[in-house]
């Protein structure tokens, strides 16, 4: 379930006391590297749940142990998951055990610590990628700029249909990313109050990639 936002319709804040409650854990700078690694995956299941909300369906006929029936089944859209590198690697997990067909594709980027730009160095997609439904995967919605290179990487590429998934948002990124990207639906586990001067989420988690792989 999610709550509405000043933001419209296309921004999806989950509304969900197990999100509310791992998310608090992930906050906690004394959380292990462990239990911060496998929450991620967690959360990253329980918001693919929402952001698959509108696959479409078909029936199939199937036997039950009572009798034969026509049942709900996916209608076999495809569909692709793509991590910004390296901290969006930590969802794959949580959407492929919700979209266990899924593809993944890969977007490589780093930031230059003083100016906050974003810098691709790697970009690697399944051959039919203009095809599928994307979702764009990473912990942190900050300023917006390595989701923004993301979402634009994956329309030169032909994507129509584009999500993007993060665990928490800052309300500047949310902003630039509505600006630059009215047609991609935005889901987050939480909105969270504002960036610091260093560009950091703000109470936020911290650097998700130093906390996900130990590297802190």
């Amino acid at each position: 379930m999610c709550k509405q936002t000043k933001y419209g319709p296309k921004v999806h804040i989950m509304d969900h006391p197990l999100v509310a409650h791992k998310l608090t854990i992930m906050r906690d700078k004394h959380t292990s590297v462990k239990d911060f690694r496998e929450i991620v995956s967690e959360i990253g299941m329980l918001i693919t749940y929402e952001a698959t909300r509108d696959l479409p369906l078909t029936t199939k006929t199937i036997e039950t142990p009572l009798c034969k029936a026509d049942m709900p089944t996916l209608a076999g859209k495809k569909f692709a998951v793509v991590p910004i590198l390296r901290a969006g690697l930590g969802l794959v997990d949580g959407v492929l055990r919700m979209v266990p067909s899924a593809r993944v594709g890969h977007i490589g980027m780093f930031r230059d610590e003083e100016t906050l730009e974003p810098h691709l160095y790697f970009c690697k997609m399944p051959k039919d990628v203009a095809d599928r439904d994307i979702i764009i995967v990473d912990p942190m919605l900050a300023t917006g700029g390595s989701a923004d290179m993301a979402i634009a990487e994956m329309k030169k590429r032909g994507c129509k249909n584009i999500k993007l998934m993060v665990l928490v948002a800052a309300p500047e990124g949310v902003e630039y990313i509505i600006s630059r990207h009215p047609d991609v639906d935005i889901y987050a586990g939480a909105l969270d109050d504002h960036l610091n001067e260093n560009g950091y989420i703000v109470p936020g988690l911290g650097d998700a990639g130093d906390r996900i792989f130990g590297t802190k």
